[in-house]
């Protein structure tokens, strides 16, 4: 099977998408956002001060320009320098962003993963104390807050009124030789990725559990049941093979989240100098060519993850093939 045709379709097709995300993001976080000028000026400015810098800004360019302008940085990855930083952007990036996956995917991975099973699990023993029981749980880790999630897992593990097994705050992956750690990795990244797993795992089971169900009372279930299949064998071989398509769409799209808004809260809250922490100082501090690169590209990722998503359910389920050449 050759990709690349569909891959360029998918390329082209994506491009009014991609301008249209972005555009959007543009005009509610640059054209319709704040105006600076007054706050990079002292008390008191002349006119010529205010002119001066409204032209370093690009406030007096025409709207075409400026979202051209945005585009550029989207393309070539310069997006300026940070107010609050006073380094480029790029960097604080580039720096930032390994950080967030290494905090993000253990919690990731593994909700996703034992969401699965569980759900198959609670799907093999529908209306059984196997099955009430895992919704039962579902449903509270879906009931409760984020934050509350965190300050309780903090105080639990991480304070001498609980178990005081982890940092408080903080992030250091280096041991005292200067190399990277896999202990001082574990000792940071195991409260927060606990508290994401609390809670990811109650949204994601309850989601795969509703697709399987779904799956399990569909025609081809009910023959390969008649024709003596194993359960094991329809529900692995038959069941989770054909549910694929939604479970992937669900982790797909969930990849750019892992990296802004899902770390924004545990990297605000435990100070790790990830994207969320980055993004969180500049909403506080106004930093707009900061909140124009993280919104800018986490827009670029959706579509890029799309377009994987696509390519993927083809592997999974061939008749997209036969359904699109028709």
């Amino acid at each position: 099977m050759n990709i690349w045709p569909f891959v360029i379709k998918k390329l082209i097709g994506a491009i009014p998408l991609l301008l249209g995300v972005t555009l959007l993001a543009f005009l509610l976080m640059v054209y319709f956002g704040p105006d600076l000028t007054y706050e990079l000026l002292g008390k008191n400015p002349s006119q010529q001060d205010i002119d001066n810098i409204r032209t370093i800004l690009g406030y007096d360019q025409p709207f075409i320009w400026r979202y051209l302008n945005y585009l550029r940085e989207l393309l070539t990855f310069d997006f300026g320098m940070s107010m609050m930083k006073d380094q480029p952007v790029i960097d604080m990036l580039t720096q930032a962003i390994p950080v967030s996956l290494l905090l993000m995917l253990p919690g990731f991975i593994l909700g996703n993963v034992l969401a699965i099973i569980l759900a198959l699990k609670a799907t093999q023993y529908r209306g059984l104390w196997p099955d009430k029981t895992i919704m039962t749980f579902a449903v509270i880790g879906m009931s409760v807050s984020f934050l509350v999630v965190i300050i309780a897992f903090q105080i639990i593990f991480s304070s001498s009124y609980g178990l005081d097994w982890f940092p408080v705050r903080g992030w250091n992956l280096t041991s005292q030789e200067g190399h990277f750690s896999l202990w001082q990795y574990l000792y940071h990244v195991s409260v927060p990725t606990l508290a994401t797993l609390f809670v990811s795992l109650g949204y994601n089971t309850r989601f795969y559990r509703a697709v399987l169900v779904e799956e399990m009372n569909k025609d081809y279930i009910t023959t390969a049941r008649a024709s003596g299949h194993s359960t094991t064998r329809i529900t692995y071989q038959f069941m989770l093979k054909n549910a694929m398509i939604p479970i992937i769409t669900r982790v797909m799209f969930s990849i750019p989240l892992i990296i802004i808004s899902g770390s924004l809260l545990i990297e605000s809250y435990f100070g790790i100098p990830g994207v969320g922490q980055i993004t969180y100082d500049a909403i506080i501090a106004g930093d707009q060519a900061v909140l124009k690169a993280v919104i800018g590209l986490t827009s670029v990722l959706f579509v890029l993850v799309l377009l994987i998503a696509e390519i993927i359910y083809r592997v999974f389920d061939p008749r997209i093939d036969s359904r699109q050449a028709a």
